[in-house]
């Protein structure tokens, strides 16, 4: 069985940034030293399938702005309330903790809440990769509802939203707003059986291995990861949008990028919250539900959408999603269309 402790925490958070986006720094360093301070001998990792089936497994994530988490600090009891507040709804205890997705903040939250409660850290999480809207999972995937969830935040808070799968996003966004901008979210409940059945995995060992001085970037990519481009940002524009009204919290843009060797093709990024279809002389060459990142040749960190300006040196990495992704329903929830470009 395998533990993260004091020093496996650095691997885990260090695997977990190599292809995060929309990781503040404040805020990363922020959730590493929480973590640090709780983590005491160590949280276990352990397989949805080595549990009772029965158990209730809850999934924790921060909803939200990282940029509001570093800005309103965290009283840090944050993740242990919302997982209680679900508990009292649902009439039963907690048996592990799971992520969302294991990006960055999102990777040592989950990981904190199991210290807390004192149960086992799920070897897996809900996405393989990272979507912006709570609903874009494989467990939505697999028939699992987000709610009911609970939201915890900053100055003693505690919301527990019921409604329809569907609906989920629509009213948490605004919640969290009220709270100031980011709360920890507990939500998907489910029986272990389930969550084997529903969960990406083996991605928790997997950022501990990637995270190891000297690993390749590749490491903490499960599916394969190819580069696309290297090259320099010649523009940043705002897009004329693709039609129909989309749920995202951005604005579209684009992002041209100057291919510097080879063919020296002109990429276009097109972005809404995260780049989700990169063309190549007009011709598409990757597109969502596989990642797609810029990687700083300076210092090697993932270029956030709002964050590129011109003249910054990337290089264009695509990181292959879970099959699962690529099912019909999948390319449903998580492809160009979810992202409102009806290609």
């Amino acid at each position: 069985m395998t533990a993260v402790g004091p020093r496996e925490l650095e691997r885990f958070a260090a695997g977990s940034r190599l292809f995060a986006t929309g990781a503040a720094d404040s805020s990363y360093a922020l959730a590493h030293d929480w973590a640090r301070a709780v983590i005491g001998d160590g949280v276990p990792v352990r397989q949805a399938s080595d549990l009772d089936p029965g158990a209730l497994c809850v999934a924790v994530t921060l909803a939200g702005s990282t940029t509001a988490l570093g800005e309103q600090l965290p009283c840090g009891d944050e993740p242990e309330r919302a997982v209680r507040a679900l508990e009292r709804r649902l009439g039963t205890r907690a048996a592990a903790v799971v992520a969302l997705n294991l990006a960055a903040e999102n990777a040592l939250i989950p990981l904190i809440a199991a210290a807390a409660l004192g149960v086992p850290l799920i070897d897996g999480d809900g996405t393989g990769r990272v979507f912006p809207l709570v609903e874009q999972t494989t467990y939505t995937l697999g028939g699992i509802s987000a709610a009911p969830l609970a939201l915890a935040g900053a100055s003693g808070e505690l919301v527990l939203l019921e409604t329809a799968p569907d609906r989920v996003e629509a009213l948490l966004r605004p919640v969290v707003l009220s709270l100031g901008g980011w709360a920890v979210a507990a939500c998907y409940p489910m029986a272990a059986r389930d969550l084997a059945r529903v969960v990406v995995p083996g991605t928790v060992s997997l950022l501990l291995r990637a995270g190891t001085p000297g690993a390749p970037r590749s490491a903490a990519a499960p599916y394969g990861v190819r580069t696309l481009c290297r090259g320099r940002i010649l523009a940043v524009e705002g897009s004329t949008g693709h039609g129909g009204e989309l749920a995202l919290p951005s604005l579209p843009s684009s992002i041209l990028v100057q291919e510097s060797d080879g063919l020296r093709r002109l990429i276009r990024l097109e972005a809404h919250n995260e780049i989700v279809l990169a063309l190549a002389d007009g011709a598409a060459v990757a597109m969502a539900p596989d990642q797609i990142c810029m990687i700083a040749a300076s210092g090697g960190l993932v270029v956030d959408v709002d964050k590129a300006a011109p003249g910054m040196e990337v290089e264009v990495m695509v990181v292959k999603a879970a099959p699962v992704w690529h099912t019909q329903e999948g390319l449903a929830l998580g492809g160009l269309r979810a992202f409102g470009i009806p290609l």
